[in-house]
Parts: structure tokens; sequence; C-alpha cells
């Protein structure tokens, strides 16, 4: 029997249990980036919750009956705008700003196609990008036109917003407050102030696709139309659970819940919407106005990647948080713990029914983590079995003080041969000889601990 699953849907304002429309193909779709520049630390945040709920889906379901499709959005004005300015394509921009982004997400404990997928088989992460579902969106656009949803107007395509009786669901938003408080295009060419591009002109220095609908006039998508088209190509035209940052529930998926639902005619796009909350900072929003928009990289080149991970997940996905210093330094003694706890065990073949519980609980972090805590004190190979879960863990304490050593430089030689002469003082001892080899080792990064059974053991100190 699979164990429940409760999450927090956006669509209906409750937790309810979660049941997969086809528990043998359990599907998720999640906003990905706009890959023009270097990702920030907030965007790593929806990447590294809903990777946790793929993760949970995949035990609970089994590897080979979750698919995972995560977009990149390559084509819209601020990548047009960019690539302008350095005199190259969108896809010489994207592609190398996607490949950075990868990196940073390996580092992270992030699953990848590599991962997960395997020959032969349907693939089980897919991260389809929005350049490569043209024709898809010229299938919905024209399926709207059809349908009376949508209009032609000076070579745009819009979305009739006042044609779709219960536009404003997923938001709550009454139509009359939408159309006060949202900043809108203001156009003569629009029926209504809300209705939203589907297709419109490209200028000259922008790229272009033939236009839809029989407009002769090259021309590019809207932002809101590649999700739709890119969740219906690979998940189909309703699908279990859709997620991304609170900030994209207006107006980017509510138009998405428009757009697939008034082409198809089906009463619901996603079953369950999930949003992540806002990242702050030090106790400040994160811009560059005040200095302290941080990449997910520059983070990255202080901090090991499963320590931002671990950081990103002790609040709840849902509440706003508050990325500090302290936080960080906290994670990192906390990580230490766990390998001290877990040592060389191997994980357990029967996963912590406590860490279960709790993520199964939408995604309880800080719930799981305090069970991880628990297990490291009471069963190392459990406490593996769970951390292995979430993301952490994923080598042997050996492994992983090898790879510090070797990050920080460390001339291993020359730290034996320090230990043994320390050894040597204290056996003669000559405790003023060996603390000044204990200090010598000290400066070079080096953590001495004398153990109860008369042995030394070092480690990279921070």
């Amino acid at each position: 029997m699979t164990p429940m699953l409760r999450l927090y849907n956006t669509l209906t304002r409750e937790k309810a249990a979660f049941a997969p429309i086809d528990p043998a193909n359990v599907r998720m779709y999640a906003c990905g980036p706009t890959v023009y520049d270097a990702a920030h630390i907030g965007n790593a945040r929806p990447i590294i919750v809903f990777d946790l709920l793929f993760r949970l889906l995949r035990h609970l379901y089994g590897a080979a009956h979750v698919t995972y499709a995560r977009n990149v959005t390559d084509v819209d004005d601020k990548i047009n705008a960019r690539a302008l300015e350095r005199g190259i394509t969108i896809r010489d921009l994207t592609d190398g700003t996607l490949a950075q982004f990868h990196e940073d997400l390996r580092d992270l404990g992030v699953l990848m196609a590599e991962d997960v997928n395997r020959p032969g088989e349907p693939a089980r992460f897919i991260e389809p990008r929005a350049t490569d579902h043209i024709a898809e969106m010229h299938r919905l656009i024209e399926g709207l036109v059809a349908a009376g949803h949508a209009y032609v107007a000076e070579d745009h395509v819009l979305f009739d917003v006042p044609s779709m009786p219960d536009y404003g669901a997923l938001s709550k938003r009454p139509l009359d407050e939408m159309e006060a408080g949202a900043r809108v295009e203001v156009a003569p060419y629009k029926r209504s102030p809300l209705d939203f591009v589907l297709w419109k002109p490209s200028k000259p220095t922008e790229p272009s696709w033939p236009s839809p609908c029989g407009i002769a006039a090259p021309g590019r998508p809207g932002w809101h139309i590649e999700c739709s088209a890119m969740s219906w190509k690979h998940l189909g035209k309703t699908f279990d659970i859709h997620a991304g940052g609170i900030d994209l529930i207006f107006p980017h998926h509510e138009n998405e819940v428009a757009q697939s639902r008034c082409c198809f005619g089906t009463d619901v796009m996603a079953h369950v919407w999930l949003h992540n909350g806002f990242l702050q900072v030090e106790g400040e929003k994160m811009s560059k106005s005040l200095g302290n928009f941080i990449t997910i990289r520059q983070v990255l080149n202080d901090w090991p990647g499963e320590v931002v991970r671990l950081n990103m997940l002790k609040t709840h996905y849902r509440q706003p948080i508050d990325w500090t210093l302290r936080g960080l330094e906290e994670s990192s003694r906390m990580l230490d713990r766990w390998y001290d706890a877990a040592g060389e065990a191997a994980p357990d073949a029967a996963m912590p029914q406590g860490v279960i519980e709790a993520l199964g609980d939408d995604l309880n972090t800080p719930a799981a983590l305090g069970e991880l805590h628990r297990l490291a004190g009471t069963s190392p190979s459990a406490l593996k079995a769970g951390a292995g879960l979430m993301g952490f863990l994923p080598r042997s304490k050996t492994q992983r003080e090898a790879e510090r050593v070797g990050a920080a430089g460390i001339d291993v030689a020359r730290v034996e041969a320090l230990l043994a002469e320390r050894k040597a003082a204290r056996a003669a001892k000559d405790w003023a000889a060996s603390d000044r080899v204990r200090d010598a080792l000290t400066a070079m990064g080096v953590s001495v601990k004398d153990n109860k059974d008369g042995t030394t053991t070092w480690t990279v100190a921070g």
C-alpha cells in the first residue's frame, strides 16, 4: 500500500491526500529558469524543493512510474536583448547559460537526466526548451482562436480573458480587481485590458518564426503559451502536479490554466498546484541595487553544495526563507555531525518511517531533518538511508574527507609527518613541542582530534 502523501493545493487552498491520475505514471511539471544570465540563489529554491518532491514520488510510486518535466525558457525579451548586446544568437547565449546552470544543479545534488533516464526506456526526467516547441504552440494558438477564446489583431494573437467565465480561479482574484491592479500592456487592438499575448510580431533584431493563424509577418511566442505547449507535449492535456514560485501564480500560472483548459475543454490543467515562498538575504529583498544579489555559483564557491541544499530545506517550502551566513554555518555543522554519526555505515534497506511521514505531510522538511537528527544518535544506517532520500550524504565519510582535503589544497604527506612528530612529542611528555605542532596544523587548515582509544584523527577545519 502506498504511504499517504498530503499536499497543499494552491487551487483549492487546502491540504489534501494526493491521488494521482495514473499511479503507473505520476506526472509533474515545474517552471524552470529563463536562461539569459547566471541563476541567483532564489532560483535554486524551487529547483531544490521540487527535486525533493521528485525523489519522494519516486520512492513512493517507483522510479519507473514518475515523469518530471522542468522547462527551460530560452526565448524572451531579456534573452533577446542580451544576445543582441553581445552580438550572438539566442541559442549561443542560452546554451552557454544553461550549461552553467546544469553545473550548479549537479553541485546542489539535484537529479538530472543522466541520473534517472535509462536507455531503451521512457524518459523520466525531461527538460524541454521553449524554442523546440514552436509547432505545439501554433496548434494551441490556432485551437484557441477556433474555439473563440483568442483573436488576431494587428499581427498579434491575444487570449480573450472575458471569454473564460472562471478566469482567476487559481489566484482567487476577481476580474475587476485584476484589471485595476495588473500591469498590462495598453494597446488599442486589445478587446479587454486583461487580454494577454499568445503570439506577437518580431522586430528586425529579434528572433522569429513563421506565425500561426495565417499571419504573414514572422513572430515569436508570448511567455505563457510556452509552458502550456511543453506540459501538453510531455505530460498530456491534464496531469498531476504543477509547481513553481509563488510569484508565478499570477499572471503566469493563471494564464497557463486559461490557455490549456480553453483549448482542450478540460476542467483542470493540473490537479495539484504547488508554490514555494520567497527568499530574502539577511532580512532584505535580494536586489542588485542593495548589493545583496547572490548567484548560485557565488554561494557554491564558498560552500559545498550539500550545505546549500540543507540550508534551503531547513525552512518549509511554502514559508519565506531568510538566507543568512549564520544559517549556512549551522547547516555546515549539522552535516559534519551527520557524517560523523553515519561513518562508513551502509544505508538501511528499510527507509526510516519518520522521515517518510514528515515528507509525506506536504514536504515538512523541518520535521524530516529533525528525524535525521534523532537517527544520528540511534541508527547510522537509517540516518544514511533517510539522508540519501533527501539528497544528503551521497558519499562516505572517507570520500568526503578526501574531497575536502583536495579542495583545501592540503599536503597530506606533510600532515602525516607533523602528526608523527606530535605523537613523539606527546610520548616524551614534551607538551610545548606538541602544542607547536598542533598550531602548525591549525595554520594549515587541519583540525586534530585525540580519541579515547589513544589514536589521533584529523579533518579539514571548517
